[in-house]
């Protein structure tokens, strides 16, 4: 059977998103819609977000800040006693083979030296602490950008979550360079092939740079962004990044390695471009990986999502007034409340609309929030006299909900057209105060 491309456009615009994860039948199935979803989404957020804006910021920011933070990682890793361990991992990094190490380790010696001897007590340290703030700010600014999220962390919050990211980036490394020299002893001390020992070797190492790589990635994602983030959410885009970001690494080596020629007439400055280009994709891949991340995190937020921005007014009271009738009815039969997912998949409701509704109802005193033993989501149950809880009522308070009459100056005749309106409101919810919710059918 032909399938046309229209009908390929048509069924990743619309129809994918016009069925709830829940009326999946199978597990291939619902990874499939899944994967496809996240791609869409991903690609959706490289444009409307300007990640590749964002990364070329945040490029310039890291050029800014990559003294600091590893003059702050080197003082960690001098507190532990491992700082020879870094710089060895650093000069087997794709910093080695731009032969920057060394100029770059004098000039962390310096700043270290510098903000050992500041004019006051403690302000070489302070301008350190910030130069290192101020550059992971930017970073979760970034991040909640991408989240969608408005509001930090305090600052109090964040200084002790970049502290913990510092300080743990020498101790992977540590770990790092601990389990590659395990590996080495062990496979020198079983294997005498010599073909095979190389092969293991070489492998092994390559395996645990990726394992860590992968670990620092996840870290990221779920630490930076200043909303919970579930592990499986960031463990994925994490190994994917973390894959991309070594595979960018050995390209940037063999790329240097291949600019030997160029390296002889313009020195170390033939590095600089690339190191620059390698900063700016190490950078993208990061932002991307956060997007993705989100993607996977709130792929059901997006369902029916073009239908939702066309709701009529009458069908989004309707889901609502369903929604509350459900809530009335296992109050009144004494049953558990439910969460927003648990009524969302009990009729195949998009999340967002239920989210959306469920939210307004609280706010307008229709509802309450009920955090139930063994649900860590909260729940819902009537804020109310089930009696009392009207149509009229309901819609009265929807209705109200917002500012009103902030005009300076209204007009006798709109003054007069108010208050003509609010009296039709009046009657239409003086015939609805009689009929409550359940007795709906």
């Amino acid at each position: 059977m032909k399938v046309k491309f229209s009908d390929i456009i048509k069924f990743v615009r619309y129809d994918m998103w016009r069925v709830t994860t829940n009326e999946l039948d199978s597990f291939i199935k619902r990874l499939g819609y899944q994967i496809i979803r996240t791609i869409v989404l991903v690609a959706r957020g490289f444009g409307s977000k300007n990640l590749n804006d964002t990364a070329k910021s945040l490029t310039y920011s890291l050029i800014f800040a990559i003294v600091p933070i590893l003059a702050m990682v080197m003082a960690v890793a001098n507190g532990f006693g491992v700082a020879d361990v870094i710089e060895q991992q650093l000069n087997a990094s794709f910093l080695g083979e731009t032969n920057m190490v060394p100029t770059i380790m004098a000039m962390v010696q310096r700043y270290l030296e510098t903000a050992q001897g500041g004019v006051f007590i403690g302000i070489g340290i302070l301008i350190l602490l910030w130069a290192v703030y101020s550059f992971f700010q930017s970073v979760e600014t970034a991040f909640n950008r991408i989240w969608n999220v408005h509001k930090s962390r305090s600052i109090l919050h964040q200084a002790t979550t970049y502290i913990a990211i510092v300080v743990l980036i020498p101790v992977l490394i540590v770990c790092s360079a601990g389990i590659n020299i395990f590996v080495h002893s062990a496979v020198e001390s079983t294997l005498h092939v010599e073909a095979v020992h190389n092969f293991l070797q070489t492998s092994g190492v390559k395996f645990l740079q990726f394992v860590m790589c992968w670990l620092l990635f996840t870290v990221m994602y779920v630490a930076i962004p200043n909303t919970k983030v579930r592990f499986m959410s960031a463990l994925i885009p994490g190994i994917i990044m973390g894959s991309l970001f070594q595979l960018l690494q050995m390209l940037s080596v063999y790329i240097i390695a291949s600019l030997s020629r160029t390296s002889i007439v313009y020195g170390a400055f033939a590095t600089v471009p690339i190191l620059m280009t390698w900063l700016q994709y190490t950078s993208l891949l990061i932002l991307i990986g956060a997007e993705m991340s989100y993607a996977i995190q709130n792929n059901e937020e997006f369902e029916y999502e073009q239908d939702l921005n066309q709701m009529s007014r009458r069908y989004k009271d309707f889901v609502m007034l369903y929604l509350l009738s459900v809530i009335i009815r296992r109050f009144e039969n004494d049953e558990e409340p439910l969460s927003a997912h648990e009524l969302a998949i009990r009729d195949h409701l998009p999340i967002r609309l239920v989210n959306q509704l469920l939210g307004r109802m609280v706010e307008t005193g229709v509802l309450r929030e009920v955090f139930v033993e063994g649900n860590e989501d909260k729940t819902y149950q009537p804020a109310l006299d089930t009696h009392k809880i009207s149509v009229g009522m309901v819609i009265g308070r929807i209705e109200a909900q917002g500012t009103e009459l902030f005009l300076q100056s209204p007009s006798e005749d709109m003054q007069a057209f108010w208050e003509g309106y609010k009296k039709v409101k009046d009657l239409k919810n003086e015939r609805m105060k009689d009929i409550l919710i359940s007795d709906i059918k």
